[in-house]
C-alpha cells in the first residue's frame, strides 16, 4: 500500500511538472489533451492532442486496487466473473480501465474499470479517488459523455443495463434496459437522445455463421436522455437482410455519425468493413468491405471478441472515415463519399480510433505494441507514432486545469 500511494506522489508530481509551470495568470487555464487509457496496466497517459503528441503525464486509475481486490477474493460469486473476464474479453489479464472522460471543471478523470465492475472518479491533484459506482452486474465498459459534459452513461454489459451518472458526484441520474450486451454509448441531437448498441455473447466459440442465433438479443435502444424512456428499438437483422446482406452479423460495434446526424457509419462482428444506414429512411444504404490480410487466420474462433474491425471516426468535416482493422493489423482513412479507402498503415491489433484536437488527424490505439498512432485525415499517411502503456484502448479528447495539477 506504501508503494502504491509512493507511485501516485510520483504521477501527480510529474503531471504537476508537467502542467503545473504556467504563469500565475494561466494557472487556472484548462489546457486540451488526449487521455490513452492502458487497459491491462490501470494507468492512463496524458498526451499533447495534436502536434508531437508529446507524452505529459501518466495517471494511476486503480489507486485502490488492493481494496477492491480483497473486496473480490472475499466474494466468490465476484471472484468467479473476475477471473471469467481475465480469461475471456481480458485475453488473460485484468481490464483495469476501458473508457475515460475528464470533469467540466477539469479537475477529474472519470473511467470505467470492467474487471472491477464500477466507474470511479480520480482527482488529478492528488492521485485519489474522488466517488465510485459499481454498476450493475460484474462488468462495466463503454461510456458516453453528454455534449454540455455534465452526465456519463455506462454500459453495464452482464446485467445489459446502461446507468447514466452524474459526472462530477456519482449520483445515478438514470438507467434503462437493452438488448444483450450493451457496448458503444452515442448522445445525438445536443444530447436530446441516447443510442446504445449491444453486441451479444462474444466471449463463446459458437462463431461459425450458422451458430449466430447463439449471440442473443442484439439491437440499437434509442431513449430519451433526459426520461431515459425508450423512444425506438432498431434491430440491424431485417435491415441487413433487405440490403442483401444476410450473411453479416448484426452486432453493432463502434459507430460514427455524420456531422448533421443524418447517416449511421458502423462495424459489426466479424466484419471487415463498416456499412452505411440512413436515420431518416430507417435503413442500410450502402456497404464497404475493406481489403483483408493474408496473414490473418480465417478461423473466427481466433479473433478478439469475435472482432474483425473494432474504431471508427469521422472527420470534423464529416468527409473522411477512419477504420481500425483490428485483426488484419492495418488502419486507413476512407473517403466518405466513394468509400474508396487510402493507403492500408501497417498497425498491431489498432483497437480504436478517434480525432485529433485539431481534427486533423485520426488517432488510433496499437493495442499489441502499445503505441498510438496519428494518421492524416487529409493524405492518408501516417504521421506519427509514441510510446504509451500496456495495452491501449479508448482515446478520448479530455481537458485538464492546469492550476489544479500543482499538486
Amino acid at each position: 500500500m506504501r508503494k502504491r500511494r509512493l507511485l501516485n506522489t510520483v504521477l501527480v508530481t510529474c503531471l504537476a511538472a508537467a502542467l503545473g509551470s504556467v504563469p500565475a495568470a494561466a494557472a487556472d487555464e484548462l489546457r486540451q489533451v488526449l487521455f490513452v487509457g492502458n487497459n491491462w496496466e490501470g494507468t492512463a497517459d496524458i498526451i499533447a492532442p495534436s502536434g508531437d503528441y508529446a507524452k505529459i503525464a501518466r495517471v494511476n486509475m486503480v489507486p485502490d486496487k488492493d481494496e477492491r481486490l480483497t473486496e473480490i477474493y472475499l466474494n466468490p460469486i465476484k471472484l468467479a466473473f473476475f477471473l471469467g473476464i481475465r480469461n475471456g474479453v481480458g485475453e488473460g489479464h485484468d481490464q483495469l480501465v476501458d473508457d475515460l472522460y475528464t470533469t467540466p471543471d477539469g479537475r477529474a478523470v472519470v473511467a470505467s474499470r470492467p474487471s472491477f465492475a464500477d466507474v470511479v472518479s480520480i482527482d488529478l491533484a492528488t492521485g485519489r479517488v474522488n466517488w465510485r459506482f459499481p454498476v450493475s452486474g460484474f462488468r462495466s465498459d463503454h461510456m458516453a459523455v453528454s455534449p454540455d459534459g455534465r452526465s456519463i452513461a455506462v454500459s453495464a454489459s452482464t446485467s445489459n443495463t446502461v446507468h447514466v451518472l452524474d459526472i462530477e458526484t456519482g449520483r445515478q441520474l438514470g438507467s434503462f434496459k437493452t438488448g444483450d450486451k450493451p457496448h458503444e454509448n452515442t448522445y445525438t441531437d445536443g444530447g436530446r437522445y441516447l443510442w446504445n448498441s449491444s453486441i451479444g455473447e462474444v466471449n463463446t466459440a459458437l462463431d461459425a455463421p450458422w451458430q449466430d442465433f447463439t449471440k442473443g438479443d442484439r439491437k440499437l435502444t434509442v431513449v430519451d436522455a433526459n426520461t431515459f424512456q425508450q423512444v425506438k428499438v432498431i434491430d440491424m437483422r431485417p435491415r441487413l437482410d433487405a440490403f442483401g446482406r444476410k450473411d453479416l452479423s448484426d452486432s453493432v460495434r463502434p459507430v460514427a455519425f455524420t456531422p448533421d446526424e443524418s447517416k449511421l457509419y458502423f462495424q459489426v462482428s466479424f466484419f471487415n468493413g463498416l456499412l452505411e444506414y440512413d436515420v431518416a429512411g430507417d435503413r442500410i444504404t450502402r456497404s464497404k468491405t475493406l481489403p483483408k490480410n493474408p496473414n490473418t487466420s480465417e478461423d473466427r474462433t481466433t479473433w478478439v471478441n469475435d472482432s474483425r474491425h473494432h474504431g471508427l471516426s469521422m472527420s470534423p468535416a464529416g468527409d473522411k472515415l477512419c477504420v481500425a482493422g483490428t485483426m488484419d493489423d492495418y488502419a486507413t482513412i476512407v473517403d466518405r463519399a466513394s468509400l474508396r479507402e487510402g493507403p492500408l498503415v501497417t498497425a498491431a491489433k489498432p483497437y480504436w480510433a478517434t480525432v485529433s484536437g485539431d481534427g486533423k488527424h485520426c488517432v488510433i490505439s496499437e493495442s499489441a505494441s502499445d503505441q498510438v498512432t496519428a494518421i492524416d485525415f487529409a493524405t492518408g499517411a501516417k504521421v506519427k507514432s509514441v510510446p504509451v502503456g500496456d495495452h491501449p484502448q479508448r482515446i478520448r479528447i479530455g481537458h485538464v486545469r492546469t492550476g489544479t495539477l500543482r499538486g
